[in-house]
């Protein structure tokens, strides 16, 4: 398989070591500063860029009917545009807020908790993530998939960051070197506190799970999720 990386920073250059592993070719880096570039030339494109970038990026793919998979985050004011102009060009795309089997496990083990305690009023909920300083955006995608994930299953309506309104979920978002991505929700009431935590070690988990998508969405049509790719029900 003939891959793009879009983003060569650390994960895309993790990217290329499991792909690189796995088989595959790399074709084409694109580093932040580049934006003229033939996409054509890649079999499937990954996306790990910076959020000013990623909407051009999967975009471009679109157009060339390359499928893309992208793990940027902080764009997704713009996708319902990304999604609507992929079903228009009849192209694949994967978005995730992030590709570790643990991390997708883990939105499950969210949601599942979310519904038993959505009877428990004295129970408030909240969430911390803790990243690297590199990181751009806060709160990171994983935690704003998390909230939704509370928020659907009947938890409050919305979130604020680093602060506490009534009706709405508190994502905390830490920044501290070296730390790849570690995610708790608390459910705190007046006599205990019940903690779900996911820790990442390394970015070798997002990275696999990245190409394993890649891999997944060739010869596919399409808007799909990590829950597509590893057949979670």
């Amino acid at each position: 398989m003939k891959i793009a990386l879009l983003g060569y920073g650390k994960m895309g250059k993790t990217i290329e070591q499991l792909a690189i592993k796995r088989g595959h070719e790399i074709v084409l880096k694109v580093d932040k500063d580049q934006h003229d570039y033939d996409i054509t030339k890649a079999d499937v494109a990954i996306d790990f860029s910076i959020p000013t970038a990623a909407v051009s990026n999967i975009s471009k793919c679109l157009e060339h009917h390359v499928p893309i998979i992208s793990g940027t985050t902080g764009w997704l004011d713009q996708y319902e545009k990304i999604t609507d102009l992929c079903k228009a060009k009849n192209g694949a795309f994967i978005y995730a807020s992030n590709f570790s089997l643990g991390v997708n496990i883990f939105f499950e083990l969210n949601e599942y908790l979310a519904k038993m305690m959505g009877q428990f009023d004295q129970y408030t909920v909240g969430i911390e993530e803790v990243h690297h300083t590199q990181k751009l955006d806060a709160p990171s995608g994983t935690a704003i998939s998390l909230a939704e994930g509370i928020i659907k299953n009947g938890i409050h309506d919305d979130w604020v960051l680093d602060k506490k309104e009534a009706g709405k979920i508190s994502i905390k978002a830490v920044r501290t070197p070296n730390v790849p991505g570690t995610h708790t929700i608390s459910y705190t009431s007046a006599v205990d506190t019940i903690d779900i935590t996911h820790t990442a070690h390394s970015r070798e988990g997002f990275a696999l799970g990245a190409v394993i998508a890649a891999e997944w969405i060739i010869g596919k049509k399409g808007v799909f999720s990590m829950r597509d790719v590893l057949n979670i029900a």
